[in-house]
């Protein structure tokens, strides 16, 4: 297969971006048993390509490495290890359109957010390149005699980090950027759906000067993998964003070698419109909530609550401009691309079927969409009752529910009637309101009046089972650090 056309149309400026393999001790290297997993574009099933399937033995191997190479990394200099971080942002937008195109091809999103989503990854490694320089030494006033007190920051060693299909750039950036710039060495491992987009940037990380050994990357199946690397005692940190799930039995399974866990799990966000918020702004911003990346994303709003008295004009409005939204090819630039697996599309189906059947109404959508199996068209589902699926479960697919109620405290409870707990959106123009909502709200982060809130210099992550630790801002690094406390006498 040709390497500068990874589909039809999709062609690359610098073809060596497209990567088959994985990257262990500075070397790219294929499977020892020469296994391949292929990898196809949801959009048409055709295939991308055929990435090299590492065994658990292989893993060790990354460890082995990056184990080695920790005590050179973490003690060179902190404006070094910068400077090679910058040059990894700088190259990762020097080569912005291929990455994207790379993306587009491998997880179907259309083209423009997939640009922002390049974007989005870059900014992390901008941003960890100046929080590497930051002093992590700390004075406390001494509490002894004759003593001096410190505090110190040092990096914990080996971490891995396990990174999901639906933002496959930016969450590799967000985490290992942090634990690169803290001192630690890393071994990664991207979604065996989406590994491309990890190999470019790994392509681009070796083009930057990280040493060998200092950040591998290995593809494969997850479970042949993941396993060797929570049951080893020299990994220290595990960081993973993926389903509540999946993070439980990785909660479990680093138990017995007591990790550090930075972990981004599930997402079941309620959008609550109250009648004194702008109408046509709220549905803007619900609309941008909804339906970025396909609805695969934690973020979406899974959950849509409006104040009875705007109730049916929110949904006509809602409706409407969702009806309206383009479904298509990621090149095309849609609206709504496809989704990533038939495991997706029949969740979609199902809870529609289950919503209707309990006295839901079909206000448009509801059905996989003519442009191809994965494909499902943006589906707006009114009256829905409290015990469907949709309001119990993440949907994570282009299906929205509208649900009236009618006091504050009510919607306050049904929002937080779950075991989730990552993102709330708040509209209302009261300012009383918005101070209650937002203290009474158990998420980690809640968006007032507007939908995007996260970027490089803000700490993303959820309360309850929607994870553990921060990613972004100097505390995302920290979760790579161990706090070390110095008594000295100098007598």
């Amino acid at each position: 297969m040709r390497q500068d056309r990874i589909v039809t149309g999709v062609t690359l400026d610098d073809p060596k971006l497209f990567r088959s393999f994985s990257y262990i001790d500075g070397r790219w290297t294929g499977a020892s048993d020469a296994e391949t997993l292929p990898v196809k574009n949801p959009a048409d099933g055709t295939v991308v390509g055929e990435i090299a399937s590492l065994s658990a033995d292989e893993g060790r191997v990354a460890v082995d490495a990056a184990q080695k190479a920790f005590a050179a990394w973490s003690l060179m200099l902190p404006q070094d290890r910068s400077a090679i971080l910058r040059r990894w942002f700088d190259l990762m937008l020097a080569h912005k359109e291929d990455l994207a195109r790379i993306m587009v091809a491998e997880q179907g999103k259309p083209i423009s957010e997939a640009r922002g989503e390049i974007d989005y990854a870059a900014s992390f490694v901008e941003y960890y390149a100046e929080e590497a320089k930051r002093p992590d030494v700390e004075s406390v006033t001494s509490h002894l005699p004759d003593a001096e007190v410190e505090l110190w920051l040092e990096p914990v060693g080996v971490v891995a980090l396990i990174t999901p299909w639906n933002f496959p750039s930016a969450m590799l950036t967000r985490k290992a950027a942090a634990a690169l710039a803290a001192g630690c060495t890393v071994v990664a491992h991207p979604s065996a759906e989406t590994p491309y987009s990890a190999t470019a940037l790994m392509e681009l990380a070796e083009r930057a000067g990280v040493p060998a050994g200092v950040f591998n990357l290995v593809t494969g199946d997850a479970p042949t993998i993941v396993p060797a690397w929570t049951s080893d005692t020299r990994v220290r940190a595990l960081s993973f964003t993926g389903s509540t799930e999946v993070g439980r039995l990785l909660y479990r399974d680093s138990a017995a070698t007591v990790k550090k866990l930075v972990m981004e799990l599930g997402g079941h966000a309620p959008v609550i419109v109250f009648a004194d918020s702008d109408l046509d702004a709220a549905v803007t911003e619900t609309m941008k909530a909804k339906w970025a990346t396909s609805g695969q994303d934690c973020l979406g709003a899974n959950r849509i609550y409006v104040e009875r008295s705007v109730y049916d004009a929110f949904c006509a409005k809602f409706t409407e401009a969702s009806a309206a939204l383009t479904v298509g090819r990621g090149m095309d630039d849609p609206d709504i691309g496809p989704l990533m697996n038939e495991n997706a599309v029949a969740k979609q189906e199902a809870h529609v079927a289950d919503a209707l059947k309990r006295g839901a109404k079909l206000a448009c959508g509801g059905k996989r969409h003519a442009l191809g199996p994965l494909f499902f068209e943006p589906t707006v589902l009114t009256d829905v009752p409290e015990d469907a699926l949709i309001l119990r479960e993440e949907t994570f697919g282009p299906v929205a529910a509208l649900v009236p109620f009618d006091t504050e405290e009510e919607v306050v409870t049904r929002a937080n009637d779950t075991e989730y707990g990552l993102v709330a959106y708040v509209h209302s123009l009261n300012p009383r309101r918005i101070y209650r909502l937002s203290r009474a709200l158990q998420f980690g982060m809640v968006a007032v009046n507007r939908t995007k809130v996260t970027g490089a210099p803000i700490p993303f992550g959820g309360a309850k089972q929607s994870g553990l630790g921060r990613e972004g801002a100097r505390l995302g690094m920290q979760e790579f650090m161990e706090l070390k406390y110095v008594c000295r006498d100098w007598s």
